[in-house]
């Protein structure tokens, strides 16, 4: 079954939602992560005004399940143009009652697929 974008919605709003209430904890650990502020000269809050404004014609893949934190919220994959570059954006919704959890956000390493452009 493929996702629809009313689902891919539903996931954004709920992500708006708790970004409000939790904020978002990157995982700048990731070498490509924290490179890729680098490289495109972002700063943290730019990095976060990208995530807070990603739209349904950004998704990419998803919802995954999520294995790294203990498999309570699935993964949506997003991709966004940054400074001519292609940035792939892995985030889940976390926890319940804690923050939103961007695991990868670094440019992309191959060529994404956006379904509802």
């Amino acid at each position: 079954m493929s996702t629809t974008k009313d689902e891919v919605r539903s996931f954004l709003k709920r992500l708006e939602v708790k970004i409000e209430l939790y904020d978002i904890i990157y995982e700048d650990n990731r070498p490509k992560n924290a490179q890729t502020l680098a490289t495109l000269e972002l700063r943290p809050y730019e990095r976060d005004e990208i995530v807070k404004n990603l739209s349904v014609n950004d998704y990419s893949e998803g919802p995954k399940p999520e294995d790294y934190f203990g498999g309570d919220s699935e993964m949506y994959v997003f991709g966004k143009i940054v400074k001519s570059r292609e940035i792939y954006i892995k985030i889940t919704l976390g926890r319940k009652n804690s923050s939103v959890i961007c695991i990868s956000f670094h440019i992309a390493e191959h060529p994404m697929d956006y379904p509802f452009k």
